[in-house]
């Protein structure tokens, strides 16, 4: 039952994230119909919000860091430049292309964590991926955004930026599940919203300064600014918990729903003509992520140096169950044991339980002093 309650959670969280993910297209959208182009921008005014909340919150909880510093300037810069890159494609490819291509992190997001993380998937998980990305091309394949079919000003040089941002999602999301398993979710958001909030300022002083400038600030761009802020917060803070606890493949999978919920929007308030295979590849996707989730948690075998199989069904994070502990350090209620240990300790209650013995057998000779006998 436990178990049932953690996949349907995890289901739950992936489809919040997923129209969090709408809410932030439309808002662009509505930024683009005002004639403001500045995604920089848009994601420095995450990253700043995210480094007050976060590190205000880290501040006045006045404890040591559980990771080097030094490894969140890494981690920034890749996703601040996937972000780039994948919106900077749709001024030179279509949006079919572009949503097409983005499902490149999926795989890209299997071999990463497979080779990385020695993530385990089972036939169900793969399953899941296919009946996932199957729905996407039905989504294509059908009408549903004909009108967006034609081809950009540089259809390669689109298509190859796509190929670099997702693949740079893919290495930051692999980065943000080796990360969030073993330091604080509240540290990890702090210092990326720090150092993200840098290196986009820099960004935007040499790249969308004179957009900065033209931008006539009115209700029609504060108000989608401010729905873009607050669902970009709300993403970044909730997509950590659906890592630590499903990994990034689920994440990736969970967002390919994000492109169904924009066109429900479009077809129940526009009332715009929504193709029948739409209804189809929804259903396919949902039944993939069903699939997937209901698969099993992939076991991951990362340990930093010392192999260990899985006990039971949890992996428990022993710097996150005891913030006393440093990290690379065990706690002995770990479910995660060396077959070594499994040896010593057997041997341990054999021999207490000898020792045992012995005891009250000394213990009954010294009461019945005719007996001499072990």
């Amino acid at each position: 039952m436990r178990k049932m309650g953690a996949r349907l959670k995890a289901l739950a969280l992936g489809q919040f994230l997923s129209v969090l993910v709408t809410t932030l297209g439309y808002s662009s959208s509505l930024l683009v119909r005002q004639g403001v182009n500045v995604p920089t921008l848009q994601s420095f005014m995450n990253y700043f919000v995210l480094a007050v909340v976060y590190g205000s919150y880290l501040f006045f909880r006045k404890k040591p860091l559980k990771a080097h510093w030094y490894l969140y300037p890494c981690l920034a810069l890749v996703e601040v430049e996937a972000n780039y890159f994948t919106i900077k494609a749709y001024q030179y490819t279509s949006i079919t292309s572009v949503t097409l291509l983005d499902c490149w992190a999926i795989p890209c997001v299997l071999v990463l964590t497979a080779v990385i993380l020695h993530t385990r998937y089972f036939r169900g998980h793969y399953l899941g991926v296919v009946l996932c990305v199957l729905g996407l091309m039905l989504v294509l394949l059908s009408d549903v955004h004909a009108g967006d079919r034609d081809g950009g000003s540089n259809v390669l040089l689109g298509d190859f930026l796509v190929f670099i941002g997702s693949t740079l999602y893919a290495i930051a999301n692999v980065y943000e599940e080796f990360m969030v398993k073993k330091n604080d979710r509240a540290e990890i958001l702090a210092f990326l919203g720090f150092f993200g909030a840098v290196i986009t300022a820099v960004q935007v002083f040499i790249l969308e300064r004179n957009e900065v400038r033209a931008i006539h600030w009115n209700s029609s761009v504060i108000i989608p600014l401010l729905i873009f802020s607050a669902s970009q917060l709300s993403f970044s803070s909730v997509f950590l918990i659906l890592i630590q606890t499903d990994g990034s493949a689920m994440f990736n999978l969970s967002l390919l729903t994000s492109d169904m919920y924009a066109v429900a929007i479009r077809w129940l308030i526009f009332h715009e003509t929504v193709d029948y295979l739409y209804f189809g590849a929804f259903a396919t996707v949902a039944v993939g992520l069903v699939v997937y989730a209901y698969s099993g948690e992939p076991p991951d075998e990362f340990d930093g140096n010392i192999p260990y199989e899985r006990v039971g069904m949890s992996l428990v994070d022993p710097v996150a169950s005891d913030p006393e502990l440093a990290p690379g350090t065990f706690d002995p209620s770990m479910e995660l044991v060396t077959s070594n240990q499994e040896k010593v300790h057997a041997l341990d209650v054999e021999l207490s339980v000898q020792m045992y013995e012995l005891h009250e057998t000394l213990q009954k000779n010294q009461q019945s002093p005719g007996r001499t006998t072990l």
